[in-house]
């Protein structure tokens, strides 16, 4: 390790600056974050830094530079373009044992500034000792993606507990075992929802062993395939879980995302091979929750959106197991969004409607609602009724020569796009692997023009009728 990490108190400590540019602000800047008195040395200050001096926040102490000047300070940081000026800043803060930092200059540091992830009082400090600044930013970025923003209220409530939990626990194991067992548990949900007040009371609850026996569950949405569709949210409620039931449209990449002890179970569904029926799914999601586990439904798509999300909640309600929803971005967006197929347009449609084509026996479809011009179709699951749907829409009006997409596997890597017309939209959907998108509306024919995710694997195909160049 070449530099120890160190958290400084510099609240009320005089930090000298030399240096008015615009890098001696940035440095200024997090300075007065940290509390630190500012003593400014320099010629002229930049518009940044003579405001903060008009409005007396920092203190502008000479404008040369002279060794006395380091007598009484706790920090020194040089911010200059002048090497020979920074050279004699090092020196002297050496000569007087004080920390010193030249910006952009390793070899004259004593001390370095970290790449900084503030979730105050929890603050996470990220350094590659200077050799490569960059790739600490972007494992910064990549944490603060990580990191919930309420992280910081975690610490403030767990820290007016503190002495209550020394009183309580006498032995360091105790105390830890408490701790571990309050932030790894439901804790952190009530911060992040703002329910402080239920924290505080859970927190009173694990203090003296008054533990709610019920878990909590999870209704997660995966997006339509590509994990860096998940919700930030969704990725944080993975690495809690226990016991994660997901479906076949999840895909892999998302699963991976998982807390790796996590147990996880599939209750998927495919067309004409049902592997677990919805009542089992419900059972196991209230039997898991009873046993004290963070249980996560995870779903590909939108949970509430054709997804019975809300049916599954029902069953958690009536149990008395206290739930969440993570909502996810759903399939019609998603996969649309990927095939360059815009659900809206000016020119071409005026709404969207969401379809699904497996409906409960007895349904029926509003067909002349469905049929209007100028406005999109977006069926889930309705390859298997393609020739319903497309006789259906044909005879209540819609054109036969109405553009259709279908998107298979949308947003992954093996992506295919087949398009074509309404009349012809059986045969296409033969051709078309699951799981997979039905588009119909004319947005279909902007694709051409706005495709933009084509991988290796990726697909198109395209009926000649549709366009008689092809």
């Amino acid at each position: 390790m070449d530099y120890l990490p160190v958290f400084a108190d510099l609240t009320g400590r005089p930090v000298l600056v030399v240096g008015g540019g615009d890098v001696a602000a940035r440095k200024i800047h997090l300075l007065r974050r940290s509390g630190a008195v500012i003593q400014l040395v320099a010629r002229e200050l930049c518009s940044e830094l003579q405001e903060l001096h008009q409005q007396q926040e920092i203190q502008w102490q000479a404008t040369e530079f002279a060794e006395q000047q380091l007598d009484t300070v706790f920090l020194v940081i040089a911010a200059t373009d002048d090497s020979a000026l920074n050279q004699r800043v090092f020196e002297a803060a050496e000569l007087r044992q004080k920390l010193v930092n030249v910006v952009d200059d390793q070899s004259r540091c004593t001390f370095i500034f970290p790449s900084i992830v503030d979730r105050s009082p929890l603050v996470v400090a990220i350094s590659s000792g200077g050799t490569a600044p960059v790739l600490a930013r972007i494992w910064r970025e990549k944490l603060e993606a990580l990191l919930p923003a309420s992280l910081g209220d975690m610490a403030r409530i767990a820290g007016q507990w503190r002495d209550k939990v020394k009183q309580q626990f006498p032995s360091m194991k105790q105390r830890r075992y408490y701790w571990e067992r309050l932030l790894g548990g439901r804790f952190g949900a009530l911060v992040a929802a703002g329910r402080f007040k239920e924290a505080d009371q859970l927190a009173e609850r694990e203090l003296h062993h008054q533990e709610n026996p019920k878990g909590e569950i999870y209704l997660v949405g995966a997006g339509p395939g590509d994990p860096g569709l998940l919700t930030l949210r969704g990725l944080q409620v993975l690495q809690l879980a226990d016991v994660v039931l997901y479906d076949h449209l999840v895909s892999d990449e998302v699963l991976d995302l998982c807390r790796r002890d996590a147990d996880r179970i599939c209750v998927g569904k495919r067309a004409g091979a049902h592997l677990v029926i919805q009542e089992e799914t419900n059972r196991l999601l209230v039997s898991h929750a009873l046993q004290g586990k963070r249980v996560v439904r995870l779903k590909g798509g939108d949970p509430f959106i054709f997804g019975r999300g809300g049916e599954e909640l029902q069953v958690a309600a009536e149990a008395g197991i206290p739930f969440q929803v993570v909502p996810g971005i759903t399939a019609a967006s998603g996969a649309t969004a990927y095939a360059g197929i815009p659900l809206t347009h000016r020119d071409h449609s005026q709404s969207v409607l969401f379809i699904t084509g497996h409906c409960r026996a007895g349904s029926e479809l509003d067909w002349p609602s469905l049929a209007r011009a100028r406005q999109t179709l977006a069926i889930y699951m309705g390859a298997v009724n393609a020739a319903t749907i497309s006789s259906q829409l044909i005879a209540h009006g819609r054109a036969g020569t109405t553009p259709v997409a279908i998107i298979s596997r949308g947003t992954r890597a093996d992506q295919q796009i087949i398009k074509g017309t309404l009349a012809g939209l059986e045969s296409l959907a033969q051709q078309a692997p699951s799981p997979a998108l039905l588009v119909i509306g004319e947005v279909v024919l902007l694709q051409d023009q706005l495709a933009w995710f084509q991988t290796s694997s990726s697909q198109l195909h395209e009926d000649p009728l549709l366009n008689p160049s092809v």
